[in-house]
């Protein structure tokens, strides 16, 4: 890990990056997964008076929007050259911030159906810009060789504060939070974008110099990936398949109750400290396992994790309606566990891959790409599909099935797929060695 040798040898400049990186993208990844996630839902159920069907339909219409918006912002960055100019990635950043502030603190307010929609579009803006534009700051700021592990402490930070400080899922409880955090970061990233000092300037000017070291992703040294090859489009699919996986599974979790007071909702705060540090713990083995093996290797984990994870959850569920008086109605508090290790696997692989398959050109429109497919547009195809189940009335059971028969196929794929381009490797070295 080169974060010691910087300590060691008292690189603070460089070290600041690191603290920079980790606190924008921890900042911003507890918004989404808070504020933008959870708290939406009660402000259009609760506040607004929508039903749980409507709801999600506005989400999903945030997450095509976001996609929309993130691919032409991450173009357009490329394009005008901001993706090599940290002080104008800081600007856009802090536009966005301002944008995202406003919205929070207006959102409690919100009483009408298009007055939520017209919150729904903007924040999309916002959100879309956001994400490219902070990615983008990898190559500025974090050394290729500790991806990995800056991945996982983004990861394991942003999931434990979540789970382990004891919130309601309301929008007004969100809001006040958030507003509290976003303050001083507006005051902060103001400071950096817009303050003209010598000392500051050298700082900013030492961390973009960077980028000459530290611009070309892991992937991306030796022969260049194309934006329009294999090489890019298979880790697209794989964390679209990833993203898909875990959310259409989520969303009907959340909507049970047993479930979700046996976990996330849980009043036993030994319950949630204990998901707490699941989370953490599947952020530092993924963060090892991205930094010292293959990016094949990261997929077979989660893939695997996501499987046994709904296995575990359907084996509840069958025990419980075949022994109902053994079971007792309670969940086990594993399931949870493992799911948390699972979904801390595939974020601490999201935040480290797509500066990773990217060069200081390319950085916009790749991170663009491969959020907006992987994560956005997992998000609202599996919106659209959960809302097809509660049409057709789908038990529990009967949902988390197709959502274990998915991890199960998506496993057995990948590890097939693997072993078919072992074989194909292998039998052209042999032919290469008897001609």
């Amino acid at each position: 890990m080169e974060f010691t040798t910087h300590v060691r040898e008292q690189r603070w400049k460089t070290v600041a990056g690191y603290g920079l990186f980790v606190a924008l993208m921890v900042a911003g990844y507890y918004y989404n997964i808070t504020f933008v996630q959870l708290g939406l839902i009660d402000l259009g159920t609760r506040l607004v008076g929508m039903s749980e069907t409507t709801v999600s339909v506005w989400m999903a219409a945030l997450a095509l929007v976001t996609l929309l918006v993130a691919v032409v912002t991450g173009i357009a960055m490329d394009r005008r050259g901001w993706s090599t100019n940290l002080r104008t990635k800081l600007r856009l950043l802090f536009g966005v911030v301002c944008v995202q502030f406003a919205l929070t603190l207006v959102a409690p307010m919100v009483r009408t159906v298009p007055a939520f929609g017209v919150w729904i579009v903007l924040s999309s803006v916002g959100l879309g810009v956001g994400f490219p534009v902070s990615f983008s700051l990898a190559i500025d700021l974090v050394p290729v060789p500790d991806r990995g592990y800056v991945a996982a402490a983004i990861t394991a930070i942003a999931y434990f504060l979540a789970n382990a400080i004891p919130l309601t899922w309301s929008i007004d409880v969100f809001s006040q939070v958030m507003i509290a955090a976003m303050a001083p970061g507006l005051v902060v990233l103001a400071i950096l974008s817009f303050v003209s000092w010598n000392q500051l300037d050298a700082f900013l000017n030492a961390l973009g110099a960077q980028r000459e070291t530290y611009g070309i992703g892991r992937f991306c040294r030796g022969e260049p990936i194309r934006t329009k090859s294999l090489a890019f489009a298979v880790p697209v699919v794989l964390m679209f398949s990833v993203f898909f996986i875990d959310s259409l599974g989520f969303l009907r979790i959340i909507d049970t109750p047993a479930l979700l007071l046996s976990s996330w909702q849980s009043p036993h705060l030994s319950t949630r400290l204990f998901i707490a540090v699941a989370h953490v713990v599947g952020a530092l083995m993924a963060g090892v396992i991205y930094a010292n093996f293959s990016l094949s290797r990261v997929f077979l984990w989660t893939f695997a994790l996501f499987a046994l994870t709904h296995v575990m959850y359907t084996s509840d569920l069958r025990f419980a309606e075949v022994f109902p008086s053994i079971a007792g109605g309670r969940s086990s508090p594993l399931n949870p566990a493992l799911y948390a290790i699972a979904v801390s696997f595939y974020t601490t692989l999201n935040f480290a891959l797509w500066p990773d398959i990217a060069t200081p050109e390319t950085i916009g429109t790749r991170s663009a790409i491969g959020i907006g497919i992987a994560g956005w547009l997992a998000t609202f195809s599996s919106t659209a599909l959960a809302l097809y189940f509660q049409a057709a009335d789908l038990t529990l059971l009967s949902h988390l099935n197709v959502v274990q028969a998915l991890s199960l196929l998506l496993l057995f794929g990948l590890a097939v797929g693997l072993y078919a381009r072992k074989m194909i490797a292998l039998a052209r070295e042999n032919r290469g060695a008897s001609t």
